[in-house]
């Protein structure tokens, strides 16, 4: 039998970030400012996956992250999983879900737009959260959240 060997070491307490399609790793590390955090952060990239073909994987020591900032995740990931571990052992898995409202993470792709000549925060509603759909709450300008930029 051939020995099996971990590509990504365990951590005792923190955060896996898994199932992020390949492609999209590392705007996950960007949204999150992950290259601002002082504790160890393992990401894996292109890692063969069953379900996937291929995949990221990132693993945070000792930071758990709010709704606010997981919510960010849903748009460029939607169906990540989180893993919460603590003492080496998952205690909650979580499959991200987009949010109702999207607050200074998109920016809105209508150069008109008041958020695009005045310095102030986007706000996004998701009109349709299966296609994607998101319209911004100043012009009304929707736009599919899988084409947008981020801020």
């Amino acid at each position: 039998m051939a020995k099996k060997e971990l590509l990504v070491t365990a951590i005792e307490n923190g955060t896996v970030i898994d199932h992020i399609p390949a492609e999209k790793t590392y705007q996950v590390v960007n949204l999150l400012k992950l290259q601002e955090l002082t504790t160890p952060v393992t990401i894996g990239n292109y890692l063969t996956s069953k379900k996937v073909g291929h995949k990221g994987i990132i693993k945070i020591s000792d930071k758990f992250f709010t709704t606010e900032e997981i919510s960010r995740l849903s748009v460029v990931a939607p169906k990540i999983v989180l893993n919460i571990i603590r003492n080496y052992e998952v205690v909650e898995k979580k499959t991200v879900e987009t949010p109702d409202e999207l607050r200074g993470i998109v920016k809105c792709n209508n150069p008109k737009c008041i958020t695009n000549n005045e310095p102030m925060e986007t706000v996004f509603n998701v009109v349709d959260k299966e296609h994607g759909i998101i319209k911004c709450r100043y012009c009304d300008k929707e736009q599919e959240m899988n084409k947008v930029e981020l801020v």
